[in-house]
This record gives C-alpha cells, sequence and structure tokens, in this order.
C-alpha cells in the first residue's frame, strides 16, 4: 500500500513537466579571431527569467520585447563565456529578431565576439537559464572551415571545448545518446502511454473478467510486440520530422500525445476496445515520434551531423525506453495473482492517468497552465 501511495504521488505531480523540455539553439561560426554568434531562446524562457510580460496580462507584445532588447542582450551573454586558449573573448551584440520554432516564439539575439589571437581551440561555457530551470539544455552547432561540431550543454556538463583539429564523433554520439535516454524518462506523456499499454500485460481476460497470466513466455511475446510496435512507429516519424521531410504544429502533435494516453489507459477499462494492443502502440507511435524529434529539429545541423546525432538520439530514446520495460515487467508479473494488481494497479492506475493526460490535453488544446511550479 505504500509503495502505491508513492506511485499516486507522483502522478499527481506529472501535469508540470508534461511539456516540452527548454532548449535554446546556439550557432557559432568562428572566422580566424572572431565568432559569429546567433543565440534562439524562448520568450517564455526570457520571460521567467527577467519579466518580460511588464503589464503582466499574460501577454507578450513586440513592444515589451523590443523595450527589454538591452536586458535580454545584457542576461544572455553575461551566461556565455567564449575563451580562444586562456583568452576570454569579448562579445557585443548585434542585433534582435523575432522566429518561431515548433514550440513558439524565440527572441534571435545575433552577436559578435572578438579574440585577441587566431581560434585554434574554442572554450566555451553555458549558464544560461540553469538556475531556474535544471532540465534546461544549450544546443549548440559549431561551425569552423567549413566543419561543423555539435554539442549539448547541461547542468551537468555546461563547459566544453572544441578545436579544429579535432572531432570527436563519438563524444558527439554519446552526447546525443545520453540526451534520447533522459528525454523519454522526463516526457512522462511518452512513458505513462507505454506503461498504459503494458499494464494489462500481466493478465488476460477470461468471461469478462481480468484473470492473472500463466507462464512467462505469453506475457513476454505481448511486451515484446507491443514495445516493438511503438519503437518502430516512433522512430519512422521521429526521423521524418528530424530530416524535415514532414513536420507537424507542436500544438497539435502535444494535444494528440495526450490523448493518445487518455485512449490507452481507458482502453484499460473497456478492454473490448484493445484487443490488438501492438496496433494501437504502432498507431499513437507516429505520433510520439514527432514529440521525440523537437529535440533536434529546430537545430538545423548539416546533413552529417544530423545523422549522427538523428541515429544516436534513437538509440538513447530505445535504451530509456528498455530500462523503463525492464523495471516494470518482472515487477508485474510477481504481483499479478494479488488482489491489488487488477483493482489498485490495473484499474486505479488507469483511473489515474486518465485524469492527468485530461489536464495536459486541455492545457495543449487550449494553450492554458493549469498546474504550476
Amino acid at each position: 500500500m505504500r509503495t502505491l501511495l508513492v506511485i499516486a504521488w507522483l502522478l499527481l505531480s506529472l501535469p508540470a513537466f508534461a511539456h516540452k523540455p527548454s532548449d535554446s539553439y546556439l550557432s557559432l561560426t568562428i572566422q580566424n579571431d572572431r565568432i559569429e554568434g546567433q543565440w534562439d531562446i524562448a520568450l517564455r524562457d526570457l520571460d521567467d527569467a527577467i519579466g518580460l510580460d511588464r503589464d503582466g496580462n499574460g501577454q507578450l507584445t513586440w513592444g515589451e520585447v523590443r523595450d527589454a532588447h538591452a536586458e535580454i542582450s545584457a542576461y544572455a551573454l553575461s551566461r556565455l563565456v567564449l575563451s580562444a586558449g586562456t583568452q576570454v573573448c569579448t562579445t557585443q551584440a548585434l542585433e534582435q529578431l523575432i522566429d518561431h520554432h515548433t514550440d513558439g516564439a524565440y527572441s534571435v539575439l545575433r552577436f559578435q565576439a572578438h579574440c585577441i589571437e587566431p581560434i585554434g581551440r574554442l572554450g566555451v561555457e553555458y549558464q544560461l537559464l540553469f538556475d531556474i530551470d535544471a532540465q534546461h539544455k544549450g544546443l549548440l552547432r559549431l561551425t569552423q572551415g567549413g566543419q561543423t561540431n555539435t554539442a549539448i550543454f547541461s547542468l551537468e556538463s555546461p563547459t566544453q571545448e572544441f578545436s579544429r583539429a579535432e572531432r570527436s564523433r563519438w563524444a558527439e554520439s554519446m552526447q546525443f545518446i545520453h540526451e534520447g535516454i533522459w528525454h523519454i524518462w522526463l516526457g512522462f506523456d511518452h512513458v505513462l502511454f507505454l506503461l498504459a499499454l503494458l499494464l494489462p500485460a500481466v493478465m488476460v481476460r477470461v468471461d469478462g473478467r481480468w484473470q492473472a497470466a500463466g507462464d512467462f513466455s505469453s506475457v513476454y511475446w505481448n511486451v515484446v510486440s507491443i514495445v516493438t510496435a511503438f519503437t518502430v512507429a516512433h522512430s519512422l516519424t521521429l526521423s521524418l520530422a528530424a530530416l524535415d521531410v514532414v513536420r507537424l504544429p507542436s500544438r497539435l502533435v502535444e494535444s494528440t500525445i495526450a490523448a493518445s494516453v487518455i485512449f490507452a489507459a481507458v482502453g484499460n477499462l473497456y478492454p473490448a476496445m484493445m484487443n490488438r494492443r501492438w496496433m494501437i502502440a504502432f498507431g499513437f507511435g507516429l505520433i510520439h515520434g514527432f514529440g521525440f524529434a523537437s529535440v533536434l529539429a529546430d537545430l538545423g545541423l548539416p546533413h552529417d551531423s544530423l545523422l549522427l546525432s538523428l541515429v544516436s538520439f534513437n538509440v538513447g530514446v530505445e535504451v530509456g525506453q528498455l530500462a523503463i520495460v525492464s523495471a516494470f515487467l518482472p515487477f508485474a508479473y510477481l504481483i499479478r495473482r494479488s488482489w491489488s494488481y487488477p483493482r489498485l494497479v490495473l484499474t486505479g492506475g488507469s483511473l489515474a492517468v486518465i485524469a492527468i493526460a485530461l489536464v495536459w490535453f486541455t492545457e495543449r488544446v487550449f494553450d492554458l497552465e493549469l498546474f504550476s511550479l
């Protein structure tokens, strides 16, 4: 019972974390002793950090953003340190624009950095937003002499160095694998969709009632079919979206993902809807792939870097997904015959998932914030 209470508390804490994580997009181009930079930062993040909404009406206007240009550039550039060797380069804001990414409006800060010597090895220290959002990520594209490097800055790795002579594709790949793992672990809507489909995997319907499944083999292959269908589907649309073959509006994707969680959980209460769960996993998995692609879609990487990042990120998603299934399945199989599993875990858990997903769906469809930290 104590375990169930802990699970319930965690579930009720999820609404505040169910949206696209906070990202910024930093592009740097090295030209001898000068760096041309562009930094796309979400207006919603800047509003949280320095308060752009001066009249407090909940709506940002161009005038409010324009009046805060000096404050935006000072805030952002004070949290970015570029250095050539041991010497810190001086940065200067040039202009600010507005652009729209898949998840909303961004401030586009264009700047220059001047170094006292030609740049052979560039150090980058990134500290944007970490003090107010520990999950924030900075996605970097670094170009020098026709060569492009990519990197991800996080609270755990805010400082990195890059050399024109050295490009570690292995280190680059590991960064995106790590990001893929954390993306699904922190993407609670993806996790709840998968778990909602897996909850009945250790049960069978007999005469209209749930009963514990017999041998582990049938349970295992049932889970394999669901996970495989979900993996194939989201890998397909993740690739299409990241390669910019197909792109859907973020609001539509996120709303449909929330609806998929509701549908999967309702299917546990009305099992006649869900005779082939692998088909449900595949169908909605196509939409979830567009959600996974949100981290990569706006980075604008050149083709070779994008392919490496795409494959690595997808590997990370699958590793994270496998970890979730590996933790869930043995535990569910062991307690499947208990009185609590069909009543509390399956039925009660499905009702809790429906309630949470309804909040997400309402927030995303109507662009509301019903819960906040």
